[in-house]
């Protein structure tokens, strides 16, 4: 596991956020509460304004696959 978490790492969040959220249903998440929901876990720090439309939708897609 990284020391800590950025935007490029999808993968490795989108595991994290399987773990931390397993109620939630990816595919009907909104991006302000994943934005939000990523930024909260413990391992992630990067600027919070990298976190764009482009990486939610990577993230999102890798959860969902996760969650599957």
């Amino acid at each position: 596991m990284p020391v800590s978490l950025k935007w490029s790492d999808v993968q490795e969040i989108a595991l994290q956020l399987v773990d931390t959220h397993p109620q939630i249903d990816p595919r009907y998440l909104n991006f302000v509460d994943l934005h939000r929901w990523v930024l909260a876990l413990p391992e992630f720090d990067d600027d919070p304004e990298r976190g764009g439309e482009k990486v939610l939708e990577a993230i999102q897609a890798a959860w969902i696959e996760e969650a599957d």
